[in-house]
């Protein structure tokens, strides 16, 4: 019997072969799509690239970011995220397993530069850079004023305008930087940091207006708030308008809703500051006269509301019957505590009688009038000093003073224009001419110079 077998030709394929040919079917025919999935065994090793496990309830597939692509993401994946996938399928020849090759990851339900926020919003939050024990006090009075934001638009105008408007004696420093797009958040840095070095400034101001979260996003980078949190001078966020919230707002010092409304909550009207210290200063010559009447018996009768300190003493008076009672209630406790614990001890019990506690207590009270008294001296030399400290700031800082020192101010008959160039004046026209006491009325005879 012949045992022997004739097959066909048959065309036989090694394993890289078919493997090739599976790849080339896969990425021609699926090189762009979105998938959805939740992500697990998420790994990302020295070479950058990210490499997880897409999955649903009933498959899983895996999937590599690379490094160039993953520095796009605005936000940090992570195992349990789910999120939308743009990639081509492809296949990994040594093990034979297909993969998806991202070119772009988004989280799903929320957007990229909203969970970038969250997750850095609470990263600082962690590490304690929203504490509210670390903020630092703002300057009753800055006298100089560091912002930084742009040039040019209508927030630096605003803030310029508002400022002067409330008090023209109040220097502002600009530091210009751009506030959107590529090198804003480096600039806005360096503001801050110049501001730091120079330390010539009181308080800085960083903000912008209103726009987008995009628009908005150089202040939402981590580089500039932990430069917010490492500054030495107190940081004012106003960015974008009431409704606009971003991470320089948390940890700056205070956030203003809008940049206007920084200039107005970090410079006092002046009007409102000369009437606060016209205030004080009735209130200080009204304590003096009230104190001077109580100790050197004068005869004045005041006009307004006087604080009596008998008060606080008949106060103490009170405060000491009510400790007196409670170290009476508080030793017979302890008597009878001790009369139960140690009864051998009945002879030696009248050496624990409270009465030398309520003599010393009654020695105590007599020491706190006399410091009393002495506190209210204390007190009327201190708030003289006071006063006297700042009408002499508000002096120094007045345009009188200027006039005192013999200059003057000329101004344009009859449209009363401040003259600081000749090129303003013609010969023969007449100016005024105020000095510190008195008013001149000239007329220009010769020019020199421009």
């Amino acid at each position: 019997m012949n045992t022997d077998v004739t097959f066909p030709f048959r065309y036989i394929l090694s394993v890289s072969e078919l493997t090739r040919k599976i790849r080339d079917i896969l990425e021609t025919n699926f090189f762009d799509l979105w998938v959805e999935g939740e992500i697990s065994n998420f790994k990302i090793p020295p070479s950058g690239h990210i490499y997880f496990t897409l999955k649903d309830d009933f498959s899983q597939i895996r999937a590599v970011l690379f490094r160039m692509q993953a520095k796009t993401l605005r936000f940090l994946p992570g195992d349990g995220l789910h999120v939308v996938c743009r990639g081509r399928v492809s296949l990994y020849e040594k093990r034979g397993e297909y993969q998806l090759i991202l070119d772009a990851m988004e989280p799903k339900g929320i957007g990229a530069l909203q969970l970038a926020f969250l997750q850095l919003k609470e990263k600082l939050e962690r590490e304690g850079l929203f504490d509210r024990t670390r903020k630092k006090t703002l300057p009753f009075l800055p006298q100089r004023i560091g912002i930084v934001t742009s040039p040019t638009g209508a927030v630096i105008r605003d803030m310029i305008h508002i400022i002067h408007r409330r008090f023209e004696n109040v220097r502002i420093l600009l530091y210009p930087a751009r506030v959107q797009g590529e090198g804003s958040t480096l600039e806005i840095v360096e503001g801050i940091e110049y501001f730091n070095r120079q330390m010539s400034v009181d308080v800085i101001i960083v903000g912008r207006g209103g726009g987008s979260l995009e628009d908005l996003w150089a202040f939402n980078e981590e580089a500039v708030a932990r430069a917010i949190h490492a500054s030495q001078i107190p940081i004012i966020s106003a960015v974008g308008h009431e409704t606009d919230y971003t991470i320089a707002d948390f940890v700056a010092d205070l956030r203003a809703p809008t940049p206007s409304a920084a200039a107005e909550l970090i410079v006092k009207e002046k009007k409102e500051i000369k009437k606060a210290i016209h205030s004080l200063r009735t209130r200080l010559v009204n304590e003096i006269l009230q104190k001077s009447e109580e100790h050197h018996h004068h005869l004045f009768h005041l006009e307004k509301r006087r604080l009596d300190p008998r008060r606080k003493v008949e106060d103490y008076f009170l405060r000491v019957d009510d400790l007196l009672n409670r170290c009476r209630f508080l030793a017979n406790w302890r008597l009878e505590r001790t009369r139960e614990r140690y009864s051998y001890l009945d002879e030696k019990l009248w050496l624990r009688s409270p009465g030398q506690i309520i003599k010393n207590l009654r020695e105590w009270t007599s020491q706190l009038a006399k410091r009393l008294n002495q506190n209210i001296k204390r007190t009327v030399e201190i708030n003289r000093q006071r006063w006297i400290g700042i009408q002499g700031k508000l002096d120094s800082l007045g345009p009188l003073s200027i006039l005192q020192r013999g200059y003057s101010i000329t101004r344009i008959i009859p449209s009363l224009e401040v003259l600081k160039s000749t090129a303003q004046v013609a010969v023969g026209e007449k100016v005024e001419v105020i000095l510190h006491q008195g008013t001149i009325l000239c007329s220009v005879e010769k020019k020199e110079g421009p």
